[in-house]
């Protein structure tokens, strides 16, 4: 295994002295009620806001409890297609409690959502990986990364 060294600082900036405080990950999609289904229902994403034919899109922000960090899922009217990318290309979301661990993968699994294999073998025996309706990729690992 590689050995990450990580830069201990008081504050993360993006230069300037610029802290973001909040991230927003947002992307279209065609399969909408599904993949709120499947990160708010499965994976136990907080609903934090929704809204409806702004624009002609639908959108609803889920979010990670107690961070600020944000997934927003968006539906246009005249259809949103985002094909996913390589099999590789990763939301982790690190779940520490081995309690709240399984828990949470029986329930995806009671859902219908079977683990598939992960493209990297770095990921085995540490996390389950799911395909989210549109075929992104989501571990769900039991262990902290850096």
């Amino acid at each position: 295994m590689t050995d990450i060294t990580q830069t201990q600082t008081a504050e993360y900036t993006l230069g300037e002295n610029a802290v973001p405080v909040q991230v927003r990950i947002a992307r279209p999609t065609d399969k909408f009620n599904d993949v709120i289904a499947f990160y708010r229902d499965g994976l136990g994403l907080p609903e934090l806001a929704r809204f409806e034919a702004h624009n002609n899109y639908d959108g609803v922000m889920l979010g990670l409890p107690g961070k600020a960090v944000h997934l927003e899922f968006t539906h246009h009217g005249a259809g949103s297609p985002c094909p996913a990318p390589s099999l590789d290309n990763l939301i982790v979301l690190y779940v520490t409690d081995i309690a709240a661990y399984d828990r949470l993968n029986a329930r995806m699994q009671r859902m219908g959502h079977a683990p598939v294999e992960p493209e990297n073998p770095y990921w085995l025996g540490r996390s389950f990986t799911y395909a989210d309706p549109d075929g992104w990729r989501v571990v769900v690992c039991r262990q902290t990364g850096i």
